[in-house]
């Protein structure tokens, strides 16, 4: 489905309440650690596919497991199944998803003495996993890979005999999703440390009976910082959100501060508003190596704004559900934007006028789809394949309606 998104002229955004699911980082590592611990009970769970996906798998017992794009997902599951003595499964996706490399987590894991191997291509899924009783507990692995591979060892840790001690090589990068999960751990008792660039999680064999309420997600937030940016006037109050949250895109707080937007806190609301009079920069300039996945959400922003942008620490972005750096410039530079990427950067020459009815491929990346809508305030756009936002955010055409956007079936029109 391509939809039309529209808006009226001049568009402003008056008190909108709204409630986004839990953060999909935050549920896919409470899920796995209910499944290690049952005692767990949990509530404002995301309603993604990906978090769907992941309870699915927990829940069966199936002989081939299939994923589909859930990223978080494949390296949270290779780690659980393991370190589970006796279970054989193959853990596989989507074609993408055997696209993206998975050799550094299933390497970590060996060296712990898992018994890991590769259906087709070396260091790639499909991977058949012959879960083991795990007692190495020291591990090494590269500290610039994703957050999520570090993760994944952390997350299963309290439950092997010795627990483990992860020696990170190099620059870290994604420091708050590792923080994350580790202050998820302490909420259930766990002993943890992180000193340097080591990381020691205790074994706990069982933990107490506790309710974990997950906050609502910073990511899916970021489209609406976006839409208050691009506004001529709004004030959007978003719900289960902490001024002290875990989650690193919290820093759209401050980025967005640069680009005229106000973020006020009352208990757990948050209120976005457009601050009046107020003059923006000619570029802005962040490194994003904690937060690359609001890279695309800001260059966009910046775009509708006409002013330019210069992101670093975005390596990991070439690696996600598309190579996004690659996408962002060709679906940029169809909007008249000039733009250039390098490996790890993007840069975003200051555009006065965007072209109208582009159309926006998406490339079955949910982020690319969110993160173009809010331009429609400044000119009709049209988003191919709308509905993989349904990977993180199934509301988010709704949510958009209800602020005031028209989001209209292209074929309808």
């Amino acid at each position: 489905m391509n939809l039309k998104v529209t808006t009226n002229s001049p568009f402003t955004i008056d008190d909108v309440q709204l409630n986004i699911t839990g953060s999909k980082s935050e549920t896919n590592r409470l899920l796995l650690l209910k499944a290690l611990f049952p005692t767990i009970t949990l509530n404002n769970t995301s309603n993604s596919d990906d978090s769907e996906v992941m309870q699915k798998a927990l829940k069966g017992h199936a002989e081939i497991v299939d994923i589909h794009h859930a990223g978080t997902a494949m390296r949270f599951l290779t780690a659980y199944y393991a370190v589970h003595e006796g279970l054989e499964v193959i853990l596989t996706g989507s074609q993408r998803m055997t696209e993206r490399p998975i050799q550094v987590l299933v390497e970590a894991l060996q060296q712990l003495g898992a018994v890991i191997s590769y259906e087709k291509e070396v260091g790639y899924p499909p991977i058949k996993i012959s879960g083991q009783k795990i007692t190495a507990s020291k591990v090494s692995i590269p500290a610039n890979v994703s957050s999520q591979y570090i993760s994944a060892l952390l997350l299963v840790a309290p439950k092997l005999e010795n627990g483990i001690e992860i020696t990170l090589v190099g620059e870290i990068t994604s420091v708050p999703y590792i923080k994350m999960t580790l202050a998820l751990l302490n909420d259930l008792e766990v002993k943890t440390k992180f000193e340097g660039n080591v990381i020691t999680v205790y074994p706990k064999k069982e933990v107490v009976a506790k309710s974990m309420t997950v906050e609502s997600d910073w990511s899916s937030a970021s489209y609406f910082f976006s839409l208050v940016a691009l506004s001529s006037k709004a004030s959007i109050t978003l719900k289960s959100y902490k001024q002290d949250s875990l989650q690193g895109d919290s820093a759209l707080v401050e980025i967005y501060k640069e680009l005229g937007v106000v973020t006020h806190f009352i208990g757990d609301q948050m209120t976005l508003s457009k601050q009046q009079d107020f003059s923006l920069p000619e570029q802005i300039s962040f490194e994003l190596n904690n937060t690359p996945d609001i890279a695309q959400t800001i260059v966009v922003t910046c775009l509708g704004l006409g002013i330019g942008c210069h992101l670093t620490g975005l390596h990991t972005l070439k690696i996600k559900e598309t190579d996004r750096l690659e996408a962002l410039r060709i679906e940029l530079t169809k909007l008249g934007a000039t733009i250039s990427v390098t490996h790890d950067s993007l840069t975003l020459i200051a555009t006065k006028q965007c072209i109208p009815n582009v159309s926006i491929a998406t490339y079955n990346d949910h982020r690319m789809a969110m993160a173009f809508a809010p331009l429609a305030i400044k000119v009709p756009i049209i988003i191919e394949n709308a509905e993989v936002v349904s990977k993180s955010y199934p509301d988010f055409w709704d949510d958009l309606r209800t602020i005031g956007l028209h989001c209209q079936d292209e074929m309808a029109l």
